[in-house]
């Protein structure tokens, strides 16, 4: 799933339901998207938004977000607002 503060890859492993212990996140920031400290700011920003819509997320999925350039000046309750269109495709 795509949007304009990130994408996310979804990904289902019914195999490994009993090693997980609920939902998984990776974030990855490329370089091209700035500094360090840039990406790193980028990183929390969405890490905060994941961490406060994990509830809504399905035990079985793991998710790897992808924040793009965008997320960095926008409202912060419009990067939760997608992360939480992204849980309610992984129910």
């Amino acid at each position: 799933m795509t949007c304009p503060y990130f994408a996310a890859f979804c990904f289902s492993d019914p195999a490994s339901v009993p090693a997980l212990d609920g939902p998984q996140f990776g974030f990855t920031t490329p370089r091209a998207l700035g500094k360090a400290n840039v990406r790193n700011r980028l990183r929390r920003r969405v890490r905060e938004a994941v961490r406060l819509e994990r509830h809504a997320f399905g035990k079985l999925w793991m998710v790897v977000f992808n924040p793009r350039r965008a997320a960095l000046d926008a409202p912060f309750e419009d990067i939760r607002r997608e992360v939480a269109k992204v849980a309610a495709r992984c129910k």
